[in-house]
């Protein structure tokens, strides 16, 4: 069976994996427009959407971890525009 992992716990992943998403080295050849590592961007920050996306439905999910939620999707927006624009 699967272990629950808290939401506090899932917050602090999703931050784990914005930060290694603006860690993958741009290519030399490519660059930013190199389409392994967009897909690899991309893929990091779709997995720290999904850590977090159903926090905020839970019912025990208290308003301090529901506004935590919503700045992590705010620095996924920042982070995808900001390493790939």
């Amino acid at each position: 069976m699967a272990k629950l992992i808290p939401a506090a716990e899932r917050i602090i992943r999703a931050r784990k994996f914005i930060q290694q998403a603006r860690e993958v080295p741009v290519p030399l050849e490519g660059g930013r427009n190199d389409f392994s590592y967009i897909a690899n961007v991309k893929n990091i920050l779709r997995q720290a959407r999904d850590m977090i996306k159903f926090i905020s439905m839970t019912p025990s999910a208290s308003t301090e971890i529901k506004e935590e939620v919503k700045k992590i999707y705010q620095e996924i927006e920042q982070a995808d525009r900001a390493i790939l624009g």
